[in-house]
Formats: C-alpha cells, structure tokens, sequence
C-alpha cells in the first residue's frame, strides 16, 4: 500500500472502536483535505462569552458576536481524532456554513446533522463539540470550548438540503432493501476497491472513480447508521444547470455501487437546488424555485408536492404567525414565489449613512421545506436555507413648511423619519442648539407617528426668536427668514446624518422700537440703533412727540449720529415720576412711548426706573399731590425741622432729620391755597417754624412771615379737570414746583428748566380759595399707556 492508502488505513485503525457503520469515508475526507489535527487544549479561565447555540430542524445553528477588536470569530470542530479549523472550502465540503451577519455584528455557523466529526447514535442523537477563538484588541486569543447534542425526528425517506454553500442529499439504507425492514450486515467494505463512483453528467459519458478520487474532486459519500449521505459544493465539475419552470436550477447526479455478499448494491444519489438570487421589488423579498423539482427523479417516475413551508432562521411557522408578518407563498408559471415584507419581524433591519443620506438592509435567511411524493408513495423532503437582503435604500425624509405668517411663528413639519433615529439638535441659521437647548429658548418640537413605521417632528419658532433673520424690504413689509439644519443620529451606533429645511415669511408688520437705557448720576440715558423702518414710528413723551423743539422747552440733551440715537433726560424735567420718596432716596422714572404714526397708537413703552439720593425736591404729581423735601436751616438756621408744619397745624412733616423735613400731601388739604387765572392754576402751602430759639438757647414763638418757606405747584388751566366738582385733582402731566424761603426772593423751580418758566404775576381776576385739612394723598404714575402688545 503507498502513503496514501496507508493514511486511509490509519484513519481506518483510530475509529475501530465505534460501529463501523457509523464512518462514512470520514477517512476519505480527511486524506482529500489538509491535516487539520493539532493538539486540544482547554482554557483554564473562560470568562462569559455571548454565544447562542440551537438546535434546529435539520442543523445546529451557532451565532457569536463579533468582538470589540472586530476580529471575526474563529470556530474549531473537535471529534477523538482531533482539531479540524473549519475554513470555507473545508467548512463546505464537511457540511458546514459559515457567515457574517453584519447588520447584527455575529457570525453564525450552521452544522448538518451529518456533518464531519459529528458524533451520530442511530441517526437520532447528534453530538456536536466545537471550539470557539476570539480575538482581543491587544491581539491575544481566548478558546471557548461547548458541546450539543441534538434529538431529532426521524427522517424522510430522502431528503435533499440546499444550503449557503453547498448541496447534501440523503437515502435510507432500508430503500437498497425494500423487501426487508432492516439492513443488518450491511458495512463499508474493508477494500476500498469494492467501491465505485459514478458521476454523470448531461451530454457527457459518466466517469467512474473510487471514493477517494470522488473525495478529492469535492465530492463526499457518507454512510451513518441508517442512511447513505451525499454532499458536495456548487460549481462542481460534473454539475449541471438546468431551467425548470423558468427557474436556474443546479443538479448532481452521482451513482454508488458495491457488492455486499451476494448483492450488488448500486444506489442513485441526486441533488438539485434553485440557484435564484432573490429579488426585492421595494416592498418585499422575493425568492423563486421550482414547484416540483423535475431533475429529482427519471421518466418514467413523477413526483408531485404534498406541502410547502415557509419560515426564518431554520424555524417553520404556523399558519397564523405566517399571516401575522405578511409572508406569502404563490405559485406563478410552475414556480413558488416566497415573499417576504421588508422590515417584517424574524429579519434583521440596519441603517447607516451613505454620503450624508440615510440607507437602510433588510436581510432574513429564509427557511423553505417541500415535501414531494413519487408514484410509489415514497416521501422526499427538500430544504432550502437561503440568504436574502434588500439594497441599501434610502429613506428620504421631506419637509412641510405649516407656517401661518398671521401666527408670527415658524411652523415646519419633517416626515419620514426611521424609527431608530432620534434628533439630537438644530441648527438655526448657523447657531446649533441642544433640543433642550432649543426649547428652553421658546421653541417647540413634538414628535408625531406616521402610518408606515416612521414619525415626523413639528418644530415651531417664534418670529421674534434671536436667532431668525428679519429683513425691511417695503414698508410696513418685512421678511423672516429661517434655516434649519436637522441633525440626526441612527440608534444604537449614533451615526449623525443632516437634513436642511429653509423657510421665509413675508408680512405686513414691524416691530416698534425698544430702548436701552441706563441711569446715570443726575438723570435717565436712552439709546437705540437707528433702523431703516424707524419713520413709521413716532417717539412720544406722555402725549408729545420727541421733537427738537419740545427738547429745547424741556432740557433733554438729545445727540444723533448715523447709526445711534441717544436721549440724556436730567433728573426733574418733565416726563419723570417719582415714587417712594424718603429723606435719604427715591425712585424717578422716565418713559419714551413708541407710537403708530398711521393709527397714533402706542404700541411699545420703554421705561426706566433709578435710585436716586434726597437732597431737596418738590414734586408736583399728576394726581394732585404735593411732596416737598426742605433744608429748613438754610432759611432758618436755628430752626428745628421737628417742629414744623404747614398751614394746617395738624399737618406735621412726615420724615425729619437735623435739618430737613419732608411734607407729602393733597393739593386740596392742609390748608392749601390755591389761584387761577387765565392761563395755570397755583396751588400754594408754606412750611412754618412754630419755635426759634434764640442764642441764650430761650425758645421763641413768632408767626413773623420771614421765618416761612412758601412751596407753590403750577399747573396749566386746560390740563386741569375737576378741579371744582368732585374736589378729586387729576391733571394731564405734573406740575411745576417752586419753594421760596424767606432769605431768597427768588423762587427753586423742580420739574422745569429754569429757562422755560416765568413766574406768574397775580391778576386782578384772581380766585383765591382755600380748603379744610384732610389726608394727605400718596403720589402716583402721571401717565396711562397702553399695554404692550403681546408677542406670543
């Protein structure tokens, strides 16, 4: 015997201890292929490894995940002779099917049942034993080591799979016998020159060869305990292709033949597997193949189908879970058409981004089984395992611009979105903002189901936002612009990808100005960048437009260049209130309304309120009350402020320190005078010191009228209402303050330039009147505006 038939015979000598009808030219393929034997050796630590191991109808299907290092998994199938690495060619030939799900990250290896170095006790218990190594980031490996054994039902008479990578077809030994129900003393002949193999092919004369020449062509005959196994690869020299009802069909004809005693056994072994790619016609999945595969038999024999089913991943599904995903089977010109719905449930969906676009996989590995009859009753189960994905197809998302320009809010709704995509921010005419971000500023985004699986977002931006673009392109006319860049993110791998959305608004408003303002030491400051719509708009103080004129009457300091408007309004000119006066502080506020000058509508206030520090004042409001603030010692000096009051007795000074006193009271208490002539009403009251004390520190009680200090209000006639009728005081603006002390014969004018007031000389047709005490009114605002228009 040469080298070869002895490595056949040492093979032969290793496996004696198992029943000899369990080895199937085991040897055969081992000599055919590479040595693949290496010593086993087991971890000593194994940490957790996600692999999932099952057994299905007629395989065991293994899966693992691909590693961070994304070093793909190397499987080792282990039996008592060795090690074998299950490589693609090997893996083919000894019935294993090896690949990548790369939508999911694992790697799946489905076994035949009768595959090499599987452990088989009577075609019902098949023990697998394999050895699984992962790489790591580092480069290092780690062996995992499992085992299964699977229970299966029995068997068809024959059957024929039709996997990834190969064909396999299986006969019971009892059909080489049909007048027994048994086949005992049926063995692999000790001479392997007892054994022929014949492989025809159309057109072409059969060659016969032993087995060990079939084995190292590709072509491998298996006897287990029951059966008789024939398995070989696609492509295959002696294979043909064939059309059957339309439908590219592969087919492998060998013929086995022996003697066994007085017999000579010769046994046909065909397969023949639809080579249809599958097709995806933007909806579904579809695959195609044969509805009787004619090649299985000769004339005269016919076979007819019994039953179909259809299901996913090596599982068969029941009638109702096959109406509940939307799978069909039909039968179109002699062919079944399998179709599945893409992103229907027992799939795999992913998504990534191709040049900025969203795409989307659907795969799914198809299970298909058919039974068919021959004339003569005898049953033929054939399974497919096939692998169908869609092309990558974009989701295309679209936008709607829902925007009412009435509403002064951008609305824009974006459709089509995945349901593994999530927004994560906006970016809003160049400035990019978290969601949360975004809706903190007072936009508003909602999320919203569509039919199809997908959603749509609604983001709604208010016109006035800071970030939309406003542009006067008429009057009265103006456009808001906005552009929008959607960034997404696909879950679970946060791959970003954009969408742009532009949206425009074109409207008949503007915005009145707003002022800054700020206070300053001895008044109140407005400024405002000028806009190109500034004239459609008038600024008003209480009633009266800001003009150069009313400026000059007023003593506003009012300055201009080409781009800023300032206004300076010193402390007591017309136009402040003031509030919460006291001996040390008070409030003064100024307010410029901005008026329509189509409607003479005020449509905007800009007010500005400032701490300001007592020294002397008089205020004259326009509700009629009189609050003065007094150094009484500059007229007196040894006069004690405590001891003061107006001309009403009962009505004493509110707040005194050492030499200042604060009086706040109605104009029509107290004791007040008042006159009127054509042109101002005064309302007048004096300050007097009831006690002086004299140098020998002797008090002194003296009515004399140098030791008064006269305080007046002026107020214009027509500006004045109900002066007589109601005795309730309510004028149109404050009034204008004077106080004379009895060492000055002038007059301190508040609340009006020194140079726009005259003081009244006293007509013959003057009214004096003078009324009883009665409590003092608290200042108030001298003028209403009309609210701000609210801006939603």
């Amino acid at each position: 015997m040469g080298a070869d038939g002895h490595a056949v015979s040492e093979c032969m000598i290793q496996m004696g201890g198992k029943d000899i009808r369990g080895v199937l030219f085991l040897c055969a393929v081992s000599f055919a292929l590479s040595d693949f034997k290496s010593t086993f050796q087991q971890s000593p630590s194994l940490p957790q490894v996600p692999i999932e191991v099952e057994c299905k109808d007629r395989s065991l299907f293994i899966s693992v995940d691909v590693p961070s290092s994304g070093v793909e998994p190397r499987f080792e199938a282990v039996d008592a002779t060795g090690v074998y690495p299950v490589t693609g060619l090997y893996g083919a030939q000894c019935g294993y099917t090896y690949s990548i799900d790369p939508l999911l990250g694992r790697v799946a290896l489905r076994a035949s049942y009768f595959s090499c170095h599987t452990n088989n006790q009577n075609d019902e218990i098949f023990t697998f034993m394999f050895s699984v190594i992962i790489a790591d980031e580092r480069g290092g490996e780690s062996l995992f080591n499992f085992s299964k054994a699977c229970s299966v039902s029995p068997f068809s008479p024959r059957e024929i799979t039709c996997e990834e990578n190969y064909m396999e077809v299986s006969v019971t030994t009892t059909l080489l016998f049909p007048a027994t129900s048994s086949v005992k003393g049926f063995s692999v002949p000790q001479s392997s020159g007892a054994w022929q193999v014949t492989l025809q092919q159309d057109g072409q004369q059969s060659e016969v060869m032993s087995p060990e020449d079939a084995a190292a062509l590709g072509y491998f005959i298996i006897i287990t305990p029951g059966r008789l196994v024939f398995r070989t690869t696609f492509g295959q020299p002696y294979a043909s292709v064939k059309m059957v009802s339309g439908v590219s069909v592969e087919v492998i004809q060998a013929t086995v033949f022996f003697r066994q005693k007085w017999m000579f056994v010769m046994v046909d072994l065909v397969a023949s597997c639809s080579l249809d790619e599958g097709s995806f016609d933007g909806y579904k999945l579809h695959w195609r193949t044969p509805a009787v595969m004619t090649p299985l038999v000769a004339p005269p024999s016919v076979l007819r189908s019994e039953s179909i089913n259809m299901g996913v991943n090596g599982e068969l599904l029941d009638e109702q879970n096959f109406i509940d995903r939307g799978y069909s089977v039909t039968f179109s010109d002699g062919a079944v058409v399998c179709s599945i719905p893409f992103a229907s449930v027992g799939g795999t969906r992913k998504s990534f981004v191709i040049d900025g676009m969203y795409h989307e996989v659907y795969a799914v590995l198809l299970t298909y089984q058919q039974n068919l009859v021959d004339q003569n009753g005898v049953d033929t189960k054939y399974s497919v395992f096939k692998q169908m994905a869609s092309p990558a197809i974009p989701c295309i998302l679209f936008s709607i611009n829902q925007t009412v320009p009435e509403e002064r809010v951008f609305t824009v709704y974006l459709g089509n979105i995945p349901f593994d995509v999530e927004l994560m921010s906006l970016e809003l005419n160049g400035q990019e903002f978290s969601v949360s971000t975004a809706m903190q500023m007072g936009c508003s985004i909602s999320r919203v189901p569509q039919d199809n699986n997908t959603f749509a977002y609604i983001l709604r931006v208010p016109f006035d936002a800071q970030f939309v673009v406003k542009q006067h392109i008429a009057e009265s006319l103006f456009k808001y612009s906005l552009e929008i860049k959607w960034i997404l993110n696909i879950l679970p791998q946060m791959e970003p990808y954009y969408y742009f959305s532009s949206l425009s608004a074109v409207i008949h408003d503007v915005d009145p100005p707003i002022f800054d303002s700020m206070c300053t030491n001895n008044g109140i400051r407005f400024m405002r960048a000028y806009h190109d719509y500034d004239y459609l708009w008038d600024i008003v103080i209480g009633r009266y437009p800001l003009t150069q004129q009313l400026v000059s009457e007023r003593g506003y300091i009012m300055s201009n260049d080409s781009n800023t408007f300032i206004l300076d309004v010193p402390l007591f000119t017309i136009g402040y209130c003031y509030t919460n006066i006291t001996l040390q502080q008070f409030y003064g506020s100024f307010e410029l309304l901005s008026r329509n000058v189509k409607t003479l509508e005020i449509e905007q206030s800009s007010r500005k309120c400032c701490l300001f520090q007592t020294t002397e004042l008089l205020v004259c409001s326009a509700e009629g009350v009189m609050t003065v603030v007094s150094d009484v010692t500059k007229a007196v000096p040894t006069a004690d402020p405590a001891r003061t009051t107006l001309l009403d007795t009962s009505c004493r000074p509110q707040e005194t320190d050492e030499s200042r006193v604060l009086f706040s009271f109605g104009l029509n208490t107290c004791g007040t005078r008042f006159q009127v002539d054509q042109q101002y009403v005064t309302y007048e009251n004096e300050i007097i010191f009831h006690e002086l004390f004299s140098t020998d520190s002797k008090p002194v009680i003296t009515r004399d009228a140098a030791y008064r200090v006269t305080v007046r209000c002026i107020y214009p006639v027509r500006g004045t209402e109900s002066l007589f009728v109601d005795r309730k005081f309510r004028a149109e603006m404050p009034g204008i303050g004077q106080i004379k002390d009895p060492n000055n014969l002038e007059y301190l004018l508040f609340s009006v330039p020194p140079q726009v007031f005259k003081p009244m000389q006293p007509q013959k047709q003057t009214v004096m009147k003078t009324y009883q005490a009665a409590p003092a009114m608290k200042p108030a605002e001298y003028v209403r505006v009309r609210p701000n228009r609210a801006r939603q």
